[in-house]
């Protein structure tokens, strides 16, 4: 008897279209992943004879872990957080260098705790020092904005919350209350995601794992996220604290300022130091454990370390709303230094990341690295960058909102400023870029004609069905320049970036003023640049409310976005706790309790057939098994990115030393590409039988022939299965498995009547996977 396990790609499917048949039951698994059959399939291991001409076929269906519910539109917030997490995965593979890939890992985890730090410093900006300082201590703008009258500090009779620290309180409900949502989500993601416990049976030996991601606690980060994710709570929490008390403690320490109140500040402030370093420490301390699952979980830390924050906020809260007469709010708070610093402290991180990808490479040389091993620290720069894009696009909608003539205050600190006036310039590189890679892409296309013809030879030509071919050909090629795109964005980011910081701390005002007393080229060029970079800014902003709006109330927007997880979630959070959750810490386990149990009841074969990011999941599966699984075990990958895209930007985990262990170690693998594919490829093993089959035709038929008498489309990455050849080589594959199998062994205490779940005993294993 055989199985046919079906993994479907990004973007989803449903179990009807992969099995091809209406009626379909699900045997395993919940609403959110399953495993299904044909409904004639349900009880096929009590009759193995039925069925021993023909595969049984299942369809493992996990688009929910991605795309579900509406509040998935709030993962749009956490973006630059999963781009972080993203290049804690991409150091290059160097084995034997372990302190130096624990440095890597430690660096990035810093680069995400900065960006928690500056999300939060964002919120702090709008509510404290725009809202609360600048407007409601503003009476031109209180009139403008009557729902801050109750702040307002002018008039004969002042409220009660208008004195400059009760202000400040009050509005630091909004970032702490940001903080406890990204915690919340944390945690609820991490009890469905974290907590999915591995197959393992505890003889795993580390030092014969040709990757990490065959050991056995790799995909079960519970421990790890959950520190994680109470340093960076913590980290939140302070960051309120500092910009509420620190404003009360500058003005207490004047001459003549109240001596008590003096004392109290210094002493938050001292304990202030004391939490942040309590936050480094967490974070430095310790990284992934994935010898073992780790189950063993730092109660008194993950509880103590958030509430000690909480703590402190609210003694702070109550020492900034104590009465401290003749104290006004003017200009702004010091929110200049805090972005600066933060700014200063990731491009320094970035930087160092490099230095040490570069050694990690060099102890390793790959020919196929994405950006010879850098592509890390790239990748780390876009997520600074688009936290900062982020959170001075909040800054600068909200100040225009208040006040858009800038004439009653004084809006967002100037580095903000700064930052949205280099968008234009990074821009401007991306299209001469683009305009680059475009002429390669023309130049690709002329080429691709004649592979175009020679590729259909007896064909009559038609030059525009020829054109579109090699259009489509030249497009898909354009894939493997995205290095490039990458290298220039985050360079020209960087360099561009620091340009701004220098620019704002120099000269303490925005682009137009530190222009004034220029050339008029000059001025005009600062001029434009600051007024395009506001409305770039602003653009995006809206383009990403609305983009949410339409996500959290259409399914099919939704799924969009889950696309973008799809790639993106892939991988555990190392790095940062508030990152999207990992799916595969859920998908990775059902696929391994479900291939190893139904093999070890059945004593059957199995053929993994997966597609696009399904192939990924499949080879994440297979690595999980044990050796004598694995050789019963035959992959199909189609469409898939294990080497053009994960063996370049993961070489420690898919590099072309990996590839080949798994190759030698399922029963056999056969791999289908196009090449009008954008995603897929080959995936380029050596050594032993081949991988990969000569690459697919596409579209099948250039004419109307007896076969095809309408147009043939072109297929690109999709409908594999279209394709003769996929069943071909899945006849090839099964042809392999063994023609006479045992009967499926009678789980004790059970009838001979129960369903696919009990009869293998994945139901137990599904069961057992539940309780994790």
């Amino acid at each position: 008897m055989a199985l046919e396990l079906l993994v479907h790609g990004v973007g989803g499917a449903t179990p009807e279209g992969m099995l091809d048949d209406p009626r379909t039951e699900r045997v395993t698994g919940d609403d959110i992943a399953a495993v299904f059959r044909r409904a004639d399939d349900v009880d096929a291991e009590a009759h193995p004879v039925e069925h021993a001409h023909r595969p049984v076929r299942e369809a493992y269906v996990w688009c929910n872990l991605t795309s579900g519910n509406g509040t998935r539109a709030l993962w749009l917030v956490l973006l630059p957080f999963m781009v972080v997490n993203l290049a804690h995965w991409m150091r290059p593979s160097a084995p034997g260098r372990t302190r130096t890939t624990r440095l890597y890992g430690l660096l990035v985890r810093l680069t995400g705790l900065t960006l928690t730090v500056l999300l939060v410093a964002a919120a702090c900006e709008v509510a404290l020092d725009l809202v609360a300082w600048q407007c409601a201590g503003t009476h031109a703008c209180t009139g403008r904005h009557t729902w801050l009258g109750f702040l307002s500090p002018a008039g004969p009779h002042p409220g009660w919350w208008s004195p400059p620290g009760r202000r400040l309180a009050l509005a630091a409900v909004v970032p702490a209350a940001l903080t406890g949502l990204l915690w919340y989500l944390s945690h609820r993601t991490w009890r469905a995601y974290e907590s999915q416990l591995p197959l393992t049976d505890g003889s795993f030996d580390d030092t014969v794992s040709p990757t990490a991601l065959g050991r056995p606690g790799f995909w079960y980060g519970r421990r790890l996220v959950a520190r994680l994710r109470a340093a960076h709570t913590a980290a939140g929490l302070l960051t309120v604290a500092a910009a509420v008390g620190a404003p009360a403690a500058r003005f207490d320490r004047r001459p003549g300022g109240p001596p008590l109140l003096d004392v109290l500040g210094r002493l938050l402030e001292g304990t202030l130091v004391a939490g942040v370093i309590a936050v480094l420490w967490v974070v430095c301390r310790r990284g992934r454990s994935e010898s073992r699952p780790d189950r063993v979980l730092d109660a008194h830390l993950v509880r103590g370390l958030p509430l000690g924050a909480l703590a402190l906020l609210a003694v702070t809260v109550v020492y900034a709303g104590w009465d401290r007469p003749g104290w006004t709010s003017t200009g702004r708070l010091p929110g200049d230094a805090t972005f600066g610093a933060l700014a200063l402290t990731e491009g320094l991180l970035v930087i160092a990341l490099a230095v040490v990808a570069h050694l990690l490479h060099r102890a390793g040389p790959d020919r196929r690295a994405a950006m010879r091993g850098l592509g890390g620290p790239a990748v780390a720069t876009l997520a600074c960058a688009l936290g900062g894009v982020m959170s001075g696009g909040v800054a600068q909608r909200v100040a225009d909102w208040l006040d858009g003539t800038r004439a009653t205050i004084d809006g967002p600190p100037v580095l903000l400023t700064w930052q949205a006036s280099v968008i234009p310039a990074v821009l401007l590189v991306l299209i001469v870029l683009c305009a680059r890679l475009a002429r390669q892409a023309w130049r690709l296309r002329r080429a691709q004609i004649t592979e175009v013809e020679r590729a259909y030879p007896d064909e009559p030509k038609d030059a525009a069905r020829t054109g579109r071919i090699a259009t489509a050909r030249a497009m898909a090629a354009l894939t493997d320049r995205a290095p490039l795109v990458v290298a220039v964005t985050a360079v020209s980011t960087l360099l561009l970036g620091a340009a701004a910081l220098v620019g704002a701390l120099t000269t303490g005002s925005t682009p137009t003023g530190a222009a004034d007393g220029t050339p008029a080229f000059v001025r005009g060029a600062a001029q434009t640049a600051q007024a395009l970079g506001s409305w770039l800014v602003g653009l995006g902003f809206l383009l990403f409310v609305t983009w949410g709006r339409r996500a959290y109330k259409d399914a099919s927007a939704r799924r969009t976005i889950g696309i973008l997880w799809d790639v993106g979630t892939f991988w555990p959070r190392a790095a940062h706790p508030f990152a999207p959750p990992c799916y595969a810490e859920r998908a990775v386990p059902d696929l391994t309790w479900r291939i190893a149990t139904w093999t070890r009841a059945t004593g059957g074969r199995l053929v993994l057939s997966g597609h696009s990011q399904g192939s990924v999941l499949a080879a994440a599966a297979a690595w999980q098994l044990s050796p004598a699984e694995r050789r019963r075990v035959a992959l199909l990958t189609y469409g898939s990115p294990l080497e053009r895209l994960y063996g370049r930007w993961f070489p420690a985990h898919f590099g072309p030393a990996a590839l080949a262990a798994l190759h030698d170690e399922v029963d056999c693998w056969r791999n289908l590409y196009r090449p009008t594919d954008p995603i897929g490829g080959p995936v380029r093993v050596t050594g032993g039988p081949d991988v990969d089959r000569e690459a697919l035709l596409d579209p099948l038929a250039y004419g109307r022939t007896e076969r095809h008498p309408l147009p043939a489309p072109i297929l690109g990455h999709s409908d594999y299965q279209a394709d003769p050849a996929f069943a071909e080589e899945r006849r090839a594959l099964l042809a392999r498995l063994h023609p006479k199998m045992p009967s499926p062994r009678e789980p004790s205490g059970e009838g001979a009547g129960s369903g696919p779940g009990e009869a293998t005993g994945a139901g137990r294993a599904d069961a057992a996977a539940g309780e994790g």
